[in-house]
């Protein structure tokens, strides 16, 4: 890594400034001949980053970590994690490197974040190496949530290292950079709240209040707030995941932010036959992580938040667990919200169809659904055409047809909007075969796949000519689908 003064990225190190025991200073593996395999131009602009210069030389340097501007404090986060429901005390960033921070067009401070740099002291005796399948992957989902409007991580770049990367097979190298509101997590504070020291935990809560939440420092009980805020955010963040059929796939509460950003796009999918209990990740025997259980496992992670707050919520661990328990209501309330209204705009209903009129509707279709292995998106699309009268396309996908035309006679007595519909309701999603496809040919050196599907998902709600493709679900000899963790 070599530091040079003509680099004009004016990087902070808030982070490492502010919270020196959550990091260990270090520097990225060095990459001799970077190679740029995407840019995300609208991105770069935002963060006032010059797109021709981070394609040149210098700027692919930058990217990787190899060159940076004066001042700048590149750090391993440290972080715990309960692990499919196991602590993991002393997690960290084992192949990540956070490079700094950018404040970006509107004034708000942006992570800049390396992932796949070279092994760190939190390595744990791995190689800290990424291949360039599983980080084209979350280069094309977070961009794909990020068009479906779900709060998220974005991806700057992807860089080629030349460096071979050993899995199962020889796969070629590469580093994601990787933009984020913080990477501050539920691990973050239990790993501060593991030293025991208070004072510790108090600055990192304030430096998340200060980051994300500014309006809880103007409350009576600023670190409360805090809590709520984040319980609020996360309700919100998971019932738009369960709105578009996401499955995460590893919600360990190192992978849980504070920002209620979506992050870590591993063993991550997209449901395509609607179904409660799908699970894709490849390690997930038990179904911890199961589409249906992610509510319930976003709740089980801020009770461990909680836990790890508990010296800043109350002058005792009682007043602050019945504090904690009393506060789990507003993830009820917040989860309800944002799941009822994100449904009643994707059935076009208006706001004068009652909660519990709704609440009918939907646990009928998904039922239904359920029953017929209907594929979760594209029904929705099809249902906007029966919105307009055409009712065989949707119709056309149910087993029970009786059942199916019985509830659609009762959706149309609420005049559903067609037009509402179509704007909510995506055409296309990164589907599961296609994304294969893809990283498949971008691994064998062919990146035009990787390009199209980005046209695709980029505009999700906009039919397009010649992109029927990307609308369909996968073909049945594709067979079960499984993601696996990438490292």
């Amino acid at each position: 890594m070599s530091v040079a003064s003509e680099i004009h990225v004016p990087l902070q190190d808030r982070f490492a400034r502010e919270l020196p025991e959550l990091g260990i200073p270090w520097r990225s593996e060095t990459t001799p001949n970077p190679r740029l395999l995407v840019l995300n131009e609208p991105l770069a602009t935002g963060l006032g980053l010059d797109a021709a210069w981070l394609r040149s030389t210098d700027g692919l340097r930058f990217l990787v970590g190899n060159l940076l501007p004066p001042g700048a404090a590149p750090v391993a986060q440290a972080y715990a994690g309960h692990q499919f429901g196991g602590l993991q005390p002393r997690l960290g960033d084992g192949r990540a490197l956070l490079l700094g921070e950018l404040s970006d067009e509107h004034g708000r401070v942006r992570d800049i974040h390396l992932k796949g740099s070279g092994p760190t002291p939190f390595a744990r005796g791995g190689d800290g190496l990424a291949a360039v399948g599983p980080m084209l992957r979350e280069y094309v989902i977070s961009e794909a949530m990020h068009a479906l409007d779900v709060p998220t991580t974005r991806s700057l770049a992807v860089v080629a290292t030349g460096r071979p990367v050993q899995r199962e097979t020889t796969l070629p190298g590469a580093v994601l950079v990787r933009v984020a509101s913080s990477h501050l997590r539920v691990g973050s504070f239990q790993y501060a709240a593991l030293t025991r020291d208070h004072d510790l935990l108090r600055r990192l809560a304030d430096h998340a209040i200060a980051r994300h939440h500014p309006a809880a420092a103007e409350t009576e009980h600023p670190y409360r707030a805090l809590f709520e805020a984040v319980v609020r955010v996360q309700a919100s963040l998971i019932a738009r995941w369960m709105l578009i059929g996401f499955v995460h796939g590893v919600m360990n509460t190192d992978n849980t932010t504070i920002s209620g950003e979506t992050i870590d796009y591993g063993p991550c999918a997209f449901m395509e036959a609607y179904d409660s209990d799908t699970v894709f990740s490849s390690i997930d025997h038990w179904g911890r992580y199961a589409y249906g259980n992610q509510p319930a496992i976003a709740g089980w992670n801020l009770a461990r938040f909680a836990e790890a707050l508990l010296p800043l919520l109350a002058d005792t661990i009682e007043e602050g667990i019945a504090f904690a328990e009393e506060t789990f209501g507003v993830f009820q309330t917040e989860y309800d919200a944002t799941w009822s209204s994100g449904m009643r705009a994707k059935l076009g209903l208006p706001t004068t169809v009652e909660s519990g009129t709704l609440t009918s509707l939907v646990d009928d279709l998904l039922a239904l659904l359920k029953e017929s292995r209907v594929d979760y998106t594209s029904f929705f699309r099809r249902l906007g055409l029966a919105a307009r009268g055409d009712a065989e396309p949707a119709r056309g996908l149910f087993i029970d047809l009786a059942g199916f035309d019985e509830w659609m006679s009762r959706w149309r007595a609420w005049g559903p909007d067609a037009e509402s519909m179509d704007r909510v309701n995506p055409i296309y999603i990164p589907r599961n075969h296609l994304v294969e496809e893809a990283l498949a040919a971008a691994t064998a050196g062919d990146l035009g796949p990787v390009q199209q599907l980005l046209g695709a998902v980029g505009a999700p709600y906009d039919e397009r000519p010649g992109l029927e493709r990307y609308a369909s679900p996968a073909p049945e000899d594709f067979g079960n689908y499984q993601t696996f963790c990438g490292t």
